[in-house]
């Protein structure tokens, strides 16, 4: 049986939103199509696509947005605009970051710019970190939250220091914001003052807010400029950007709205998994709606456990496993979305007590 079909078969699932069907989604955009009379954009020109740019730019605080196709499109354009900008193809990334994990080498293959590793692999860099550097640098990536460590972010301290020492240096500093909203609950800050200080940033369109897919690109209106040309040389102008928009659009509200209501799950599951010593957890508290739990089996068996719960109970424990950095050890990650935040405690418990047995018995 295949992963997916021993998730559908799963009463309870712990990470997550609810996924909609094709047909159930489909079902809910014709309907807020119908009702708000929405009508196809051409080649990135109609209302809706328009209006929900220049939300998305006010929500941040800059002149402007611009759709995207991907988020990978968007950051390593914008990286390499703003590294030829500031006149240094050197652009500071967290050895976790986005686009040197999994993206294919595309920043240095396709050219667009030098990358340059940054701080410790296990936490987020800070201004200590960036002042070190010899070298001048085009521009500073910082992914808030960090999705490869766990959901971390830099104090709000270290992070005001981030942007001054970037503002002083004359330093483009660019905010892969692919879970921003997630970090405004854990800051307890607007969006808005989170991203006050960056230069450009990118928020997704799918992962927190669950729509098909795309992701917007902020800035000035001149850096905007340029970078939907861009996204049209390398094959971002698709004709209609209705239905990433549509998806994103008629449920945007609802989730910022409950972004808080996740953290305070996730709070909550922290208190819980106190009670696991087993389970280390990381970040050591939270700071977004996410966390990574490092497991004393090895990958293979950690993945073998969910399956097993997931034949035997109908639960589903986590989706992707890792290796850990030491033999025989693991680490999974949980989103806290709608499916933990309507989730009893006791139900949060049977699942954990199931895989910390099948844990025991493999120790």
């Amino acid at each position: 049986m295949t992963d997916a079909e021993l998730l559908k078969q799963c009463h309870t699932v712990l990470p997550g939103h609810r996924p909609r069907s094709p047909a159930e989604m489909f079902a809910a955009m014709a309907a807020w199509c119908e009702t708000n009379s929405v009508a196809h954009d051409v080649y990135g020109n109609g209302e809706l696509i328009q209006q929900f740019e220049q939300k998305i730019a006010s929500l941040l605080g800059f002149e402007t947005a611009v759709f995207c196709i991907s988020g990978t499109m968007a950051q390593v354009t914008a990286l390499r605009l703003a590294c030829e900008d500031r006149g240094s193809r050197l652009a500071a990334l967290h050895p976790t970051s986005h686009i040197l994990v999994h993206e294919k080498s595309n920043y240095q293959l396709l050219g667009h710019f030098d990358a340059l590793q940054v701080g410790d692999r296990h936490r987020p860099f800070t201004v200590a970190d960036l002042a070190q550097i010899p070298d001048r640098l085009g521009a500073v990536a910082l992914e808030l939250p960090m999705r490869e460590i766990g959901g971390q972010v830099p104090s709000w301290k270290e992070l005001e220091a981030i942007k001054a020492h970037c503002r002083n240096s004359k330093v483009h500093l660019h905010m892969d914001g692919a879970r921003l909203w997630e970090s405004a609950a854990g800051y307890q800050r607007s969006a808005g003052e989170i991203a006050s200080g960056f230069d450009s940033a990118y928020v997704s369109l799918y992962k927190g807010i669950g729509g098909l897919g795309g992701a917007m690109l902020a800035g000035t209106e001149r850096f905007v400029a340029r970078a939907a040309e861009w996204f049209r040389r390398q094959g971002g102008n698709v004709i209609h950007r209705s239905p990433y928009v549509v998806s994103a659009a008629m449920q945007f509200e609802q989730r910022l709205a409950d972004m808080p209501l996740y953290f305070r799950r996730t709070e909550r599951l922290y208190d819980t998994l106190r009670d696991y010593p087993s389970i280390k957890v990381n970040p050591a508290r939270p700071q977004a709606n996410m966390l990574h739990l490092h497991l004393p089996v090895s990958r293979e068996r950690a993945l073998e456990i969910r399956n097993d719960v997931a034949r035997d109970h109908q639960i589903w424990l986590f989706g992707r496993a890792a290796h850990g950095a030491l033999p025989c050890t693991s680490v999974v990650e949980l989103y806290v979305g709608d499916n933990l935040t309507g989730m009893p405690d006791h139900v949060v418990r049977k699942a954990l007590d199931l895989l910390c047995a099948a844990m025991e018995k493999t120790a």
